[in-house]
């Protein structure tokens, strides 16, 4: 599943340890399985030394990834069991703690329709369960794809929820871009039927940066992130996401490491993965992208259940930015407007 301090970036190779060991956890990196829980942690960070050397540049995120079912109470669990996982890292999260869930985090319907029977409004008891957990684990949530009631029976609008670790929704964003696909070698898939489709670019400031927020099939349209970036002033781009093992084979860390190149943000994305139902499969594969689009938070299996750690380094963030001062070389829109071809 599911920023302001420095530390040494470190690309020594993965090892394995676990959580129940009575091993001392290894300075640098790590992969962890909790034998309690079977959630993969993968976690990539400096030693301590240099951590409060340098305290003032980046924090740790995580981003998690999980196979949701039609079981709200099942999901639930499982998102409670990626947020305890990460007290088990506290030491890792000393300057502050948030997680990003994927797109539909709290359901995925096993026939068309089943959506619309569980959707509710922020204040309903879903998300206010999401909220106590937030507050409960002292962690900002990013909650993608939440199935929001919509604005009559047969409609819901696909929400994307920040919540703060007091447990306050901070921000909310309802998908623009609706998956109105016929997926090659795959099943087709209509999102407008049953989904408003949202009008509102969102960005909101958080102890991690100020946060661009969007869901799954938003990550086609580069125009929205450009304006997150340029108009929102955007650092961090938070993309949760279930797409298809058809489309995720082929484009899925193609598209995420051109939105973190082109905007020069980090990138957050969590993926649902596997199998959810006879007629629904999902990529996995959830990621953690730097804005010279370098994979930097990576779960080592790519349809586990579990998170990856890394550091939002926003000295990196004014380094890449004043090299490659795009913001200076770019167009506006009348530009473009009077080009001759």
């Amino acid at each position: 599943m599911s920023f302001c301090f420095h530390l040494t970036r470190i690309t020594l190779p993965l090892r394995t340890v676990r959580l129940s060991s009575t091993q001392p956890k290894p300075k640098h990196t790590l992969t962890t399985r909790s034998r309690l829980n079977s959630i993969s942690v993968q976690s990539r960070a400096g030693d301590s030394e240099s951590a409060m050397a340098a305290a003032a540049n980046s924090v740790r995120v995580a981003v998690a990834q999980m196979t949701s079912i039609n079981d709200l109470a099942a999901n639930f669990a499982t998102c409670s069991r990626l947020a305890k996982c990460l007290f088990l890292q506290g030491s890792s999260f000393r300057w502050g703690k948030t997680t990003l869930l994927s797109e539909n985090f709290s359901y995925v319907g096993a026939k068309d329709g089943d959506s619309l029977k569980v959707a509710e409004p922020l204040d309903g008891p879903i998300m206010q369960q999401y909220c106590s957990l937030a507050r409960e684990s002292s962690i900002w949530l990013s909650l993608g794809g939440f199935q929001e009631k919509g604005t009559d029976d047969a409609h819901l609008s696909n929400t994307h929820v920040v919540i703060d670790d007091a447990g306050n929704i901070r921000s909310t964003y309802k998908k623009i871009h609706l998956f109105d696909v016929d997926v090659p070698g795959g099943r087709s898939y209509k999102e407008s039927s049953f989904t408003e489709a949202g009008k509102n670019v969102v960005a909101v400031d958080s102890p991690f940066g100020r946060l661009g927020v969007t869901v799954c099939y938003d990550l086609r349209f580069p125009d929205l992130y450009q304006q997150l970036r340029f108009q929102h002033e955007a650092q961090v781009l938070l993309i949760p996401s279930a797409f298809t093992k058809v489309t995720g084979e082929a484009h899925w860390e193609i598209l995420l490491r051109a939105r973190a190149i082109e905007t020069q943000c980090y990138v957050i994305a969590a993926s649902q993965a596997g199998k959810h139902n006879d007629k629904r499969e999902s990529y996995g594969d959830s990621l953690i992208i730097d804005p010279w689009g370098k994979i930097v938070g990576r779960l080592p299996d790519r349809l586990s259940t579990g998170i990856a750690i890394a550091d939002i380094d926003f000295s990196l963030i004014d380094s890449v930015r004043s090299k490659m001062p795009i913001a200076k070389h770019r167009k506006p829109a009348d530009f473009w407007k009077s080009a001759s071809l």
